[in-house]
């Protein structure tokens, strides 16, 4: 894997999380518990810090930024589907972020919630606990909640491959 420290910004990587080998992560990056960093992602915390809680999947071609002055945070148990890219914003616990999502700068995704796949969140937008946002831009779903927990299983499953991957992944080249 490509961990790197950036001057004296330097990753903390929970002994329980897993980064794949062609996974990158550079300077203030906080990884929790059971947390995993799948192939291609990119995690670059070079004047800000990215946080990164425990069981959440960041999966593969995911690009998480930050700022110097917006943080992005993302809680416990949440899921960041492919070619996601995160700037500078708060994701909740158990929030799933479709696959080749935006969410930028500011913003603020509640526990719970869904961002749709290909949705693109503008900066300064707030998605309540437990509701859905889809579109371009993207738009609070109207009559759709989702149930408490309802991503927890995808967590867990993720938490559980890169347990896997940890021992059985081998290259062969």
């Amino acid at each position: 894997m490509a961990v790197y420290a950036l001057d004296d910004r330097v990753p903390d990587i929970h002994p329980d999380a897993w980064i794949h080998p062609d996974a990158v992560v550079i300077g203030n990056v906080t990884l929790g518990a059971r947390a995993s960093v799948w192939p291609t992602a990119v995690l670059r915390a070079d004047y800000g810090t990215i946080t990164v809680g425990e069981e959440t999947n960041i999966q593969d071609g995911t690009i998480i930024h930050c700022t110097a002055i917006e943080a992005t945070v993302i809680g416990a148990r949440c899921v960041v589907g492919h070619n996601v890219h995160i700037e500078g914003a708060t994701i909740g616990d158990g929030a799933l972020i479709g696959s080749g999502s935006l969410v930028l700068n500011g913003s603020v995704i509640g526990a719970g919630a869904q961002v749709a796949a290909g949705a693109l969140i503008p900066p300064r937008f707030e998605l309540p606990a437990r509701r859905m946002a889809m579109g371009v831009p993207a738009k609070v779903r109207d009559g759709v909640e989702i149930p408490e927990g309802n991503f927890d299983a995808n967590a867990k499953m993720y938490a559980a491959n890169a347990e896997y991957y940890r021992t059985a992944l081998r290259r062969i080249d």
